[in-house]
């Protein structure tokens, strides 16, 4: 430790007896990352103000005072114009002093009642509930844009892989709905989220709540919370919530991560599907043909930076003994991120999927390859009467006559056909037909493309009323 050559006044200092050393300042202050939390610092204060002013604790004249030297702190914040201080160690305390500093002693009593632990506890919460809300609106706006594009490709035939090899033949429209779906399930595991963050702490005090004749209901009515928090000691130390929606971004991530795999893919020459306009890519600076899908490259790697935080606050508490302890510092660096990295990606991708231009005609190339309507002959042979089994065994040596003669299965004649059951007619050939092949699964959920306009319509309708 280095010599403390100038004394540190501190709010809690009472009972010390020298400075604090000005690497354990450093070291211990939070400043630096937490003072983006004062709008809703500075909006929690004001709501225990008022609640003070309800139950006698501060006089009308008081309680004004304090929330207009709040009020007036927040604009000079906004303007960046606040001199935050590193021995006032959080933004908690850079705004008390300075509330302090401006309108007098009267400042001092905002803290009765309640402490930096249950303060910083609603902060947070507030914080992520905001956050909740942003992400949320950006998943809707995103899942819009799917939906237009979805409608417009609705009988776009492209090749559907499974174990990256092809398939069956399905609608680019119904490609592009398997990709709503996992961002409706993300909207709605926010949403529960929300439910569990939406708590309010305030009130809790350092961990056994206080003396003064606090009305708790009412700051959490005040900050639009559902109810105040259940007991004291959790209210202080509990961060399950953040862990809670860093596991939601995590699997958000992945998903944004799984189309970023699909994009790059699909601009690559070997399968040149889809279009990125130039502002999404760059180039080499050695290879001037290059055009690289750089902004989905990066969604696909920063998923393992929003997984790494999500591990971050698992370990962060995974042994802490109740209640408060100064290791939850360290839940904002990594919650911060996370959010804000999530948020660029989700703006990302809302930018991205309305400026995807596909290339039909190569889709559709592509689905005539690696004889995509094979389960389709053998269904065809199960409706005449044979037996699941022996028609994929009939129609696995079609297969293999027709790789052999580097044909695909609708190219093969219908004497050939016959060769391998009799039973085979001319109407075969329109069971082989990619447009027939995606028609036929015509049920709920399925590829048709009646099915896709249906389930473009009901999507719509269930976005217009979240």
């Amino acid at each position: 430790m280095t010599d403390n050559s100038k004394d540190t006044i501190k709010m809690w200092g009472g009972r010390f007896t020298e400075p604090t050393d000005e690497f354990v300042a450093r070291f211990t202050a939070s400043v630096s990352f937490d003072r983006r939390l004062y709008p809703f610092d500075i909006e929690g204060s004001i709501a225990h103000a008022r609640m003070l002013q309800k139950v006698g604790e501060l006089t009308q004249a008081e309680a004004s005072a304090i929330i207009e030297g709040l009020a007036s702190i927040r604009s000079v914040i906004e303007k960046g114009a606040f001199d935050w201080e590193i021995e006032l160690e959080d933004v908690h305390m850079n705004i008390e002093a300075a509330l302090t500093r401006r309108i007098g002693e009267v400042g001092k009593k905002l803290h009765t009642g309640r402490s930096r632990n249950d303060q910083v506890a609603t902060d947070i919460r507030l914080f992520v509930r905001h956050e909740i809300d942003r992400i949320a609106e950006l998943i809707g706006g995103i899942q819009a844009a799917l939906l237009d594009l979805a409608e417009q490709e609705a009988e776009t035939v492209m090749p559907g892989f499974t174990h990256l090899q092809i398939a069956q033949p399905v609608s680019f429209g119904h490609h592009l709905l398997a990709w709503f779906e996992m961002l409706d399930r993300d909207y709605q595991r926010l949403i529960d989220c929300r439910k569990r963050v939406n708590f309010s702490p305030l009130g809790a005090a350092a961990l056994a709540g206080t003396t003064f004749p606090i009305d708790r209901h009412y700051t959490s009515e005040l900050l639009g919370f559902s109810a105040p928090t259940a007991n004291s000691l959790d209210s202080v130390s509990d961060r399950d919530f953040a862990i809670e929606l860093a596991s939601a971004a995590s699997i958000i991530m992945t998903h944004l991560s799984r189309f970023s795999e699909e994009l790059v893919l699909w601009t690559s020459a070997q399968f040149d599907f889809i279009h990125l306009p130039d502002r999404f890519c760059t180039g080499s600076s050695i290879m001037p043909q290059k055009k690289n899908p750089d902004v989905p490259e990066l969604v696909r790697g920063k998923t393992g930076r929003v997984i790494g935080h999500l591990m971050s606050l698992l370990t962060l508490m995974k042994s802490q003994p109740l209640a408060y302890n100064r290791d939850n510092q360290e839940d904002k660096e990594p919650l911060f991120d996370l959010l804000d990295t999530v948020r660029d990606c989700l703006s990302a991708y809302l930018a991205v999927i309305p400026a995807i231009e596909c290339n039909r005609k190569n889709m559709r190339i592509a689905a005539m390859k690696g004889h995509a309507t094979a389960t389709d002959l053998a269904d065809y042979l199960v409706k005449q009467g044979v037996t699941f089994r022996d028609a994929h065994e009939i129609v696995g040596k079609a297969v293999a006559s027709a790789i052999k003669q580097r044909k695909g299965l609708p190219e093969l004649s219908l004497e050939e056909m016959k060769g391998f059951y009799s039973g085979i007619g001319g109407e075969v050939f329109e069971i082989l037909n990619l447009e027939g092949s995606l028609n036929a699964r015509d049920h709920h959920g399925g590829t048709a493309p009646t099915q896709v306009r249906q389930a473009i319509r009901k999507a719509r309708y269930n976005l217009a009323h979240r």
